[in-house]
């Protein structure tokens, strides 16, 4: 095998699509710090037992491991972010009352999320701490849809779900016991696993269970469900609180799905994904985790989303620049231009020697014209 091959999963970012990553990264987050996120920047590298700690136990299988020679305690390539900024609200900033806080960087995973995935994502996200209300959520959700907007996706869909629901469902012996076997055909909505799986629960419980599979669809989904489901007070206000997102959500397009069990485990109520049809999975995922920073000495509220910059990336943009071309000679009127261009924005690429024929990129020069330097097109043929 050759030395320099890269093990599978794992790619060069090339410069094309590095512009473009680079592009969405500064969009992103310039949008975050509008709306009062701050920018954090946990280590690529942490103990493990934090990195794992509550909600990031999830993580384990997807989380390198290896021994710190200086300490001899085990490390973790960190798998996701959020644990870590969890860490960094509760743990060290420790401020009172709502801290919105915003991350970029990459994630290492030891299998990818499916066949053709990176194993190196490159995560941008927002987190919001210290608000249990739906105005969070709220805010949280146009955060997201608007960072889609802001990449040029043109027509955001956005589909809701509420893992409270089926939590009130399982609640109950004997169906906590049989609450993997449940999830399990749940989540594929499989109806004969989850009839076999369902048998020994009362006929109200795995009707209601049986009703998940089928509510998924446009906002009506919920007024369905409200016949449907058992009135408990815990399922009533998952749905009063998905009926107050989606007539206040900014998204082209909403749908709600019930049996959705996306990151179950993790999200504690209100959870989201966002999709453009040219991608094969969701471009975002986000939601309610509240109590993350229990584990680390200080319980929070909390609300957020990710999104992988790579899989944005191949969406929209070619990630090439328009460049000028200019000559190398030592002129101060030469040099001013250029300096005046570079400032302005623009890219300017000067020729070390005249014979150089093709810069990448550049579709313009610099000349000088009656005497001034002038920015002059090039003639494609």
């Amino acid at each position: 095998m050759a030395r320099w091959l890269l093990p599978e999963g794992i790619s060069d970012v090339l410069p094309a699509e590095a512009r473009r990553i680079e592009e969405l990264r500064r969009t992103l987050l310039d949008l975050y710090r509008g709306f009062g996120y701050e920018l954090v920047f946990p280590p690529m590298i942490e103990y493990l037992d934090s990195l794992l700690t509550g909600t990031g136990r999830d993580l384990d299988l997807r989380t390198f491991k290896l021994v710190d020679q200086l300490s001899g305690r085990q490390l973790g390539l960190r798998a996701d972010i959020t644990p870590q900024v969890a860490r960094i609200d509760a743990h060290i900033l420790n401020r009172p009352g709502v801290v919105r806080l915003c991350y970029a960087g990459s994630v290492l995973h030891t299998r990818p999320a499916h066949p053709l995935a990176t194993r190196e994502p490159m995560q941008v996200g927002a987190e919001l701490y210290g608000h249990a209300g739906l105005s969070a959520d709220a805010e949280v959700q146009t955060l997201a849809v608007q960072s889609l907007r802001r990449s040029d996706v043109n027509h955001v869909f956005l589909d809701l779900a509420h893992t409270g629901i089926v939590r009130a469902l399982l609640s109950e012996p004997p169906a906590a016991a049989l609450s993997e076997q449940i999830l399990e055909a749940l989540a594929g909505k499989d109806v004969p696993s989850l009839r076999l799986a369902a048998a020994a629960l009362p006929a109200a419980t795995t009707d209601a269970l049986l009703a998940l599979t089928e509510l998924h669809g446009g906002a009506g989904v919920i007024d369905a469900a409200r016949k449907r489901l058992p009135r408990s007070t815990a399922i009533v206000r998952a749905l009063d609180d998905l009926a107050w997102l989606v007539e206040r959500s900014t998204a082209d397009e909403v749908s709600v799905d019930l049996s959705d069990l996306h990151g179950y485990r993790y999200y504690t109520g209100v959870n989201f994904a966002a999709y453009d049809e040219r991608a094969a999975g969701a471009l975002l995922r986000g939601g309610r985790y509240d109590d993350i920073g229990r584990a680390f000495g200080r319980a929070r509220p909390a609300t957020g989303f990710s999104i992988e910059l790579r899989d944005l990336a191949r969406l929209n943009g070619t990630g090439q620049f328009d460049a000028i071309g200019a000559p190398a000679a030592d002129d101060p009127g030469l040099r001013a231009a250029i300096d005046a261009l570079r400032a302005s924005g623009e890219i300017v690429v000067q020729a070390f020697d005249p014979a150089e024929s093709h810069v990448e990129g550049v579709s313009r020069e610099l000349r000088q014209v009656d005497g001034r330097w002038t920015v002059v097109t090039l003639d494609p043929h």
